[in-house]
């Protein structure tokens, strides 16, 4: 009865140690998956800068078009 219990008590162990296992890999997967999604938002909020920056000159030389123009908004 002892080698009954003992082998019971091993199949339950070893099927904790895939569940175990299966989880980790979840996780891997989550963390690459979660490490590319970052890479990406990084990429477009340097595009997103990048426009900006050009929103920018062409508010600067807008302005600049203007004043030679002395083209005014009325009050």
């Amino acid at each position: 009865m002892a080698d009954a219990d003992l082998n019971l008590v091993l199949e339950m162990l070893r099927r904790q140690q895939d569940d175990l296992r299966e989880l980790k890999d979840g996780q891997r997967e989550l963390i690459r998956r979660v490490g590319s999604m970052e890479q990406h938002m990084a990429t477009m909020l340097g595009s997103i800068a990048g426009e900006s920056v050009r929103v920018d000159r062409l508010t600067e030389r807008d302005e600049r078009n203007e004043r030679r123009l002395d083209l005014h908004d009325a009050p």
